[in-house]
């Protein structure tokens, strides 16, 4: 969930969260249905059973009181997005991001999991996240732990997976399975495949594969200095507090895409 979708939840007493329809919604499908009653009525009485017509969104098709309060609300979202899009406008942190023409960015609309790749010397690197973990630690957020950026904007400190992997034209493949917090790669394991395809395939074979190897210690069992050698590796590379701080924006950014795709998909749905 976006940083402001969460907080404008957090402030409102009908979020999106909540199935129970409110006052005025009420009120709106009250005077719906005693107007569909009355023009019934009238229908039955003018030309009996034959001459009684039904309203396109009432034919028994599916649509009901629910569906049209629900596809009432839903529009007011839609609404809401396509408004809130519009003043922010094509985020400049994107096109500065690209401009430096170091890293590519892969996503694709429907799917959750993003992308980041680029050369170093003779390696390929791929840093993959996925935007669904951003909605899970900002549904639990209170109103407290909703904090702004610099300029003002709502910002949530939720933790991110990413997956780094690294690997060689000569085979291997290093990978750091890393949390995104606070602007900062939190590694907790290094494993080292020494067939890169093994330790890059995303497919159900190769994963099935990966369970049974040795991935070696958590991160955090290695020698100190080790550690402080491993972060100047991966700085080096790119993967540093810069693409931390990148990461979470852009999660939320392609999130909101991707909500306000689910929000139009869903009212054809209903609508239909």
């Amino acid at each position: 969930m976006s940083a402001l979708r969460c907080l404008r939840t957090l402030t409102s007493s009908s979020g999106r969260t909540s199935l129970r329809v409110s006052s005025s919604t009420r009120r709106s499908l009250t005077t719906f249905v005693n107007s569909a009653n009355h023009r019934s009525a009238n229908a039955f009485a003018v030309g009996g059973t034959r001459g009684f017509k039904v309203s396109s969104c009432a034919r028994g098709e599916g649509a009901s009181a629910a569906d049209i309060a629900l596809v009432s609300k839903l529009k007011e979202e839609i609404k809401y997005e396509k408004e809130t899009a519009a003043e922010v406008g094509e985020p400049e942190f994107i096109k500065e991001f690209e401009s430096h023409g170091t890293w590519k960015i892969h996503e694709s609309p429907g799917q959750d999991e993003v992308t980041l790749t680029r050369t170093f010397g003779n390696e390929s690197i791929r840093v993959m996240f996925s935007i669904s973990d951003i909605d899970g630690s900002q549904n639990d957020a209170s109103e407290d732990e909703v904090t702004e950026n610099e300029d003002g904007t709502p910002f949530g400190g939720y933790p991110i997976r990413c997956s780094v992997a690294i690997t060689k034209p000569d085979g291997g493949a290093l990978t750091f399975d890393t949390l995104l917090q606070e602007g900062a790669f939190v590694v907790d394991t290094i494993p080292y495949y020494s067939d890169s395809a093994l330790g890059t395939d995303l497919t159900a074979e190769a994963d099935w594969k990966r369970r049974g190897l040795y991935i070696g210690p958590r991160y955090d069992q290695l020698d100190t200095g080790v550690q402080e050698e491993f972060e100047k590796y991966l700085e080096e590379r790119g993967i540093g507090e810069g693409l931390a701080m990148f990461i979470p924006e852009y999660a939320e950014y392609k999130e909101q895409k991707e909500y306000l795709s689910w929000l139009k998909g869903v009212t054809k749905f209903i609508e239909a």
